[in-house]
């Protein structure tokens, strides 16, 4: 076989390859390009799935008439001129192959007037690697790209597609990630002359949270926590589900770095660890998250349809969106999801003053405050600090805590109604109803007093730090050269958890030490899985979880049980414990622990006002 150079045209479709998988992959090249060239206004038009035809019009600041065949051509790019520039990558687009990979496997048409020319001009191609000179054309400021006919001259390709509705839907599921990236730029999407979607430019949060909820719904927008957090040269903001808004499935999970939609197992693992301790086992997160960092910092260059990136520091990343996710789940209280939810579905029948925290006097509730704080006054006695679940006695941190009812200033006076109301009864000695100034609480005792128990488990371990214990026979494992020499690197974290671990031979470690409670548990192989954690990801709370399993098992024996009668000053006081507990809206398995429904919601079940 003789080495022969290839023709552009099949130099060409072979790139497409790389970029051109379905219509989908066109729409995502062609959106970027609109984007990047500043493009306030995005109209697509599809047949046939993108099949048959797939045009996108912007109106950016469009392309000169002796750039219009050099647009068409390979590795030709207005974004980058240098290495310098390939390193420090803002557009979303740089390559420079897209449009030529296109119009290789298509019969592609451009449209375009340059913002610095009075008249437009058009291209246009059939597949192959030349194209006639520009003719001048009728076209507003911006550009316009005809796809049409994919892959017609590539029939081995055109087999590999879909049906028609299962290549839209990928297609509109890329136009919904790109229109989350960039609110200030309206997008508008037909099918068959049918408009799917009709996105407004968005320039403030109120019209940026009408475009996210018009992409994952009203229910998330409704279940879900706004957040903001810059350090160390790193911005994360954007919307986070409430942990009772999972999914069965990974499928509202939008993450973006510097305005590009990615997937990265670094970012995929610290959101999960961060949901660790309250997600329900085999359900899935939904996030809309935005990470801004230095350009420098990333490599865009990774992969080439760009999905991927690299970070130069991963494990500072990780650590970023752990500790900032983790941080503001745990600081969650139940009437933060009360007042999201009264935020955002206002009701119609009920003025300002009806709802909480704008209740200004206890008498519009109906329910006996007066005589429940004289039955159970005797009890109070100087307001405390300290959670009112205190454990038998302080000879361990792992005692586990009991109910004890610890009073606190009462409500009349000020007619202030605390965000989970005020304890009505139990139902069937496993749920307690409140109310509040919305309207009904219910509440699972045992899954909520399990959360208040667990979290002061793990705060009083925290206290007190981890105690180790001695092992009579050490336990020796065989792990790689890489694994012993991280052990060693990592030995202070180690010791930190309760581990003492020396290294015997290159190759073979020896465990001396496992912390208390751990003692029961298979050390060698949960040492291994951390070792592994800590090179691929730079940290692990293995050990962690593992000791946090302990104490999650230990808070569900030692929590109240079903058909335990309550009296109402314990009911009040496990309401306010949960109030003012980490994580308290999820047992430890990732339950929820209480739920509302609105006075509105009531007269719905009772077909009242219809």
């Amino acid at each position: 076989m003789k080495i022969k150079q290839l023709p552009s045209h099949l130099i060409n479709q072979i790139a497409a390859g790389e970029v051109v998988e379905r219509p989908a992959s066109v729409v995502k090249e062609l959106l970027e390009n609109a984007l990047d060239a500043n493009a306030t206004q995005i109209d697509l038009d599809i047949e046939q799935g993108g099949t048959k035809r797939i045009r996108i019009r912007d109106n950016g600041f469009g392309i000169p008439k002796d750039e219009l065949s050099l647009a068409l051509s390979r590795h030709a790019t207005s974004k980058i001129t240098s290495l310098d520039d390939l390193e420090q990558v803002r557009s979303l687009g740089f390559r420079g192959e897209a449009l030529p990979s296109i119009a290789s496997v298509s019969r592609l048409s451009l449209h375009s007037q340059s913002q610095d020319h009075q008249h437009a001009w058009q291209l246009s191609g059939d597949g192959g690697d030349t194209f006639a000179a520009p003719e001048p054309c009728a076209h507003p400021q911006g550009t316009t790209i005809d796809v049409r006919d994919l892959f017609f001259n590539v029939p081995a390709r055109r087999k590999f597609l879909k049906t028609e509705k299962t290549e839209f839907r990928h297609l509109e599921d890329v136009v919904k990630k790109i229109a989350l990236s960039r609110f200030e730029t309206g997008i508008t999407l037909k099918h068959k002359q049918k408009t799917v979607l009709h996105l407004q430019a968005a320039h403030d949060q109120a019209s940026s949270q009408r475009r996210v909820a018009e992409i994952f719904g009203p229910a998330f927008m409704e279940q879900s926590l706004y957040l903001e957090y810059e350090a160390a040269g790193l911005r994360l903001w954007g919307w986070v589900g409430f942990p009772t808004f999972s999914r069965a499935q990974a499928d509202l999970q939008y993450f973006y770095v510097n305005g590009r939609i990615i997937r990265d197992r670094i970012v995929t693992h610290a959101v999960r660890q961060a949901y660790q301790d309250v997600m329900y086992h085999g359900r899935h997160p939904a996030y809309l998250l935005f990470l801004e960092l230095n350009p420098d910092k990333v490599d865009v260059n990774a992969h080439p349809t760009k999905h991927e990136v690299r970070f130069r520091e991963a494990r500072l990343v990780h650590d970023f969106i752990y500790r900032t996710l983790h941080k503001a789940l745990g600081d969650l209280r139940p009437q933060d999801e009360l007042v999201q939810t009264t935020e955002k579905k206002p009701t119609n029948t009920r003025t300002e003053s009806d709802h909480y925290p704008y209740q200004d006097t206890q008498k519009k509730l109906k329910i006996p405050v007066r005589e429940q704080i004289e039955s159970y006054q005797p009890l109070h006695q100087a307001p405390k600090k300290s959670n009112p679940f205190i454990p038998h006695s302080n000879n361990s941190s792992t005692n586990t805590p009991t109910l004890v009812v610890q009073t606190e200033a009462t409500f009349e006076d000020t007619g202030e109604i605390p965000p989970l109301g005020f304890a009505l009864a139990q139902l069937h000695g496993i749920f307690i109803l409140a109310e509040n100034a919305q309207g009904l609480i219910i509440v699972d005792m045992h899954a909520a007093h399990e959360r208040i128990t667990y979290e002061y488990l793990k705060r009083s371990m925290s206290d007190d730090s981890i105690r180790s214990q001695p092992l009579l026979v050490p336990n020796t494992l065989s792990v790689s050269k890489k694994e012993a020499q991280c052990a060693m690197e990592q030995q202070t974290l180690f010791t930190q958890l309760g581990f003492d671990i020396d290294r015997l031979a290159p190759e073979k470690l020896v465990i001396r030490a496992v912390p208390s409670l751990l003692k029961q548990a298979d050390t060698a192989r949960l040492v291994q899985d951390v070792l592994s954690d800590l090179i691929q990801h730079g940290t692990s709370q293995r050990i962690q979880h593992a000791l946090n399993d302990i104490l999650s098992t230990m808070a569900c024996h030692h929590s109240v049980r079903a058909n335990h009668q309550l009296k109402k000053a314990e009911m009040n006081a496990l309401l306010r414990d949960m109030e003012r507990t980490e994580r308290s809206g999820q047992c430890n398995h990732g339950r929820p622990t209480w739920t509302q429904l609105s006075v509105d919601q009531l007269d719905k079940l009772f077909m009242r006002g219809q």
